[in-house]
């Protein structure tokens, strides 16, 4: 029923309402299920200007797409949540969102409310959690993390390299992980153009996209002893309007000289300390740039907060919000400091510092498409290798999860009385859209994959899924291939909140302006984007 209040506002009831929503996600879902899996296609994304992205990483195509619908746009946020907070698994989130609505359609159109079937969603998901914790393995070795990193970078365009790409990685994490945790940002990536991706390397140091402020001072650095400043070194501006009155000509040259002395000041008290090298947050005045110089002394300026303390972890130095407070135990250390250039952009390099708590994987490539897309590649493996530590349990891949979870929630099914009892097997029957569209991206017959894997997994084979390299199936545990938990619970966990939310949805209204209330539940569709 479409019911019109006026010529600015239009409303759609019930189960046009849901309807509507549900083909919205389930355009979504199909738009980038052609992208799951090794095997899965590239889509081009092409804006008004004529820029361009080929990529097949499910959350960087929904970030770029031109989405008005409101549905999909809260299917487009599962995607963010599961980039956020894992890192990969963001097609898979999508597509369980997109199956599990299409699914519950079915079950619409036999008279079941809406509520009767997000309520067994909620049973659904939860026991998928606990099964998913059953199945699950602990982590026992560094083998496991390459592999796992390797599953990754699994057909984003690194293919061919991710064994070099998967050591550069784990390597990485081992010099700055503390107790088995790290942050992402602590591995540093760059992208350089020029080059090919097989010289893309582990950079035992911190690279800035930023040179050297003055083309007089030192160009290289040896023994660097670093100073990492918020301060600005300029002259500040006063934050009231003020006013000076002079009554002779020297009295102006008087005020320029002392404001020329204090910024030689800063200098001098830079030297003091036996600083060579500079990093500030803040701005660097002209004249205090060709004093440095003069003395030696490398700076950058401008440098951001987060590069400051991906610089502070790799030389041990510490950052100095005023000059005044910086004393000679605050400096960092490394190897050699140095300005390079490539192309038109000149980049500063920290380099062979000791016990580094921050680095920088440089990613090399023949276009700016081919960099992106690699770097892409290793935020996923990043993620995965990041939470595969956190939590130190693996799952296996190529399907086998999802098999394993559609077999046992339809056992469990069985407990459950009632209407929910259909929702509980329809939900396990949307776990099989995974491995169904692994096989139809990689050109096999997904019923023949289907009934081979349920086959397998009836037999006590909880571990079989597929490996598109051979088209068989096989054990994902003895072929390293091989997931964290988290990808699974979170994405399980996604794509299950947000079809209940949008099942709920039984009145969908065009309004003039959506503004915050008091009380009730109001969410905005902003909020989605």
């Amino acid at each position: 029923m479409v019911e019109k209040e006026s010529s600015e506002s239009e409303r759609l009831l019930g189960r046009d309402a849901q309807r509507n929503n549900i083909l919205a996600a389930r355009i979504i879902a199909e738009t980038i299920k052609t992208t799951l899996g090794p095997k899965g296609m590239d889509k081009m994304l092409v804006d008004r200007a004529g820029g361009i992205i080929v990529t097949n990483d499910g959350v960087t195509i929904l970030r770029e797409m031109e989405i008005e619908h409101p549905a999909a746009k809260m299917i487009v946020e599962i995607s963010k949540t599961q980039e956020k907070e894992v890192g990969d698994g963001t097609t898979t989130a999508v597509m369980l969102a997109g199956k599990l609505l299409e699914n519950a359609e079915k079950l619409l159109d036999k008279k079941i409310h809406p509520t009767t079937i997000t309520s067994g969603y909620r049973v659904a998901e939860k026991e998928a959690l606990k099964i998913l914790d059953e199945i699950s393995f602990e982590i026992d070795s560094k083998e496991e993390l390459l592999k796992i990193a390797q599953t990754a970078m699994t057909g984003k365009g690194a293919e061919y390299l991710k064994e070099k790409f998967s050591k550069i990685i784990v390597d990485a994490v081992e010099i700055v992980a503390e107790d088995k945790i790290f942050e992402v940002g602590d591995i540093k990536i760059e992208k350089q153009k020029g080059k090919s991706i097989e010289d893309t390397e582990l950079v035992h140091g911190v690279i800035l996209d930023s040179g050297k402020v003055n083309i007089d001072m030192p160009k290289k650095i040896f023994g660097s002893r670093i100073l990492l400043l918020e301060e600005g070194l300029e002259v500040k501006e006063l934050e009231i309007d003020s006013r000076i009155s002079v009554s002779r000509p020297d009295q102006i040259q008087s005020f320029l000289d002392e404001e020329e002395l204090i910024l030689k000041s800063k200098v001098e008290k830079i030297k003091k300390l036996g600083a060579n090298v500079l990093f500030v947050k803040g701005g660097i005045d002209e004249l205090v740039s060709f004093h440095l110089a003069k003395e030696r002394i490398y700076a950058v300026s401008r440098v951001s907060k987060e590069e400051l303390q991906n610089i502070s972890k790799a030389t041990g130095g510490k950052i100095i919000s005023k000059l005044s407070e910086a004393s000679a135990e605050y400096l960092g250390h490394s190897k050699e400091v140095y300005e390079g250039k490539y192309g038109d952009e000149f980049m500063t390099y920290v380099m062979g510092c000791k016990n580094p708590k921050s680095l920088t994987i440089l990613i090399k490539g023949g276009t700016d498409h081919i960099v992106d897309e690699i770097e892409r590649a290793f935020n996923d493996a990043l993620g995965d290798v990041c939470v595969a530590l956190r939590d130190s349990k693996i799952v296996a891949g190529g399907g086998a999860v999802e098999v394993e979870l559609a077999r046992r929630l339809r056992k469990f099914a069985m407990s459950v009385r009632g209407r929910e009892k259909l929702a509980v097997e329809e939900f396990a029957s949307a776990m099989e859209f995974v491995p169904s569209t692994l096989a139809e991206n990689a050109g096999m017959d997904p019923i023949d994959i289907m009934g081979e894997l349920n086959l397998s997994h009836e037999s006590g084979g909880k571990n079989f899924g597929i490996n598109l390299f051979n088209g068989k199936v096989e054990d994902m545990i003895n072929v390293g291939i091989i997931e964290p938990l988290r990808v699974k619970t979170q994405a399980i966990s996604s794509a299950s909140e947000v079809a209940i939310m949008i099942l709920r949805i039984d009145d969908v209204i065009a309004a003039k302006k959506i503004s915050g209330g008091k009380g009730g539940r109001l969410r905005k569709f902003e909020d989605y984007e």
